[in-house]
């Protein structure tokens, strides 16, 4: 995909927020801290369009990104950050449930894992909830570049020993936002599913 503009939109927390231009959107999962807004920065070619912080739990809106004029990247809060209280964490839970329930214009979900890790009971739970949903899944492990390269075949294999990757609508991919890793991959997907 050529990306020949990208900007920040609008942030939401409820759905009289949303964009209202019925463009179609891809969502964004993840546990804190897992490399969303670094995956949405190497995917547009932008240094600083979506917020990077080293301190987890820094999304508290869903943040919508419009590429192209044609379409929304929705960065989601991230999940399992001890920090956040529990009453915050339930309107965080709240939020995304709504947005990934009630919007007609969402047409698939990107979840991201972190490649040194297996996923997490809340990264399981999340994609449980997407096949519920029946939505598109694309899991994508993140900083991949942090796994040496003889274990990048294990990530895989942990991946698959905790989610039940045979669908027709998952697809699975490797990812680094430093080497630039299967962005094109990325691409073809989003394209594939807008």
């Amino acid at each position: 995909m050529i990306i020949k503009s990208s900007d920040y939109a609008i942030s939401a927390v409820k759905e009289e927020q949303y964009p209202k231009d019925n463009l179609p959107e891809i969502a964004l999962a993840g546990r804190s801290n897992v490399g969303k807004s670094s995956l949405i920065n190497s995917l547009l070619g932008r240094k600083n369009l979506a917020r990077t912080s080293s301190q987890p739990g820094k999304t508290q809106t869903l943040n919508f990104y419009v590429v192209n004029q044609d379409f929304y990247l929705v960065d989601v809060p991230g999940y399992g950050y001890a920090k956040v209280s529990q009453v915050q964490r339930q309107k965080f839970g709240e939020m995304i449930q709504d947005y990934l329930e009630t919007r007609e214009n969402l047409q698939g979900l990107i979840l991201l894992t972190d490649s040194r890790h297996e996923p997490t009971k809340d990264d399981v739970a999340m994609y449980n909830y997407a096949l519920y949903l029946n939505l598109p899944i694309l899991v994508i492990c993140t900083k991949i570049d942090k796994v040496k390269k003889s274990q990048e075949n294990k990530v895989i294999a942990n991946l698959n020993k905790k989610l039940d990757l045979a669908y027709d609508n998952v697809s699975v991919l490797t990812y680094s936002a430093v080497k630039k890793t299967h962005v094109k991959e990325v691409w073809d997907w989003i394209e594939q599913n807008l």
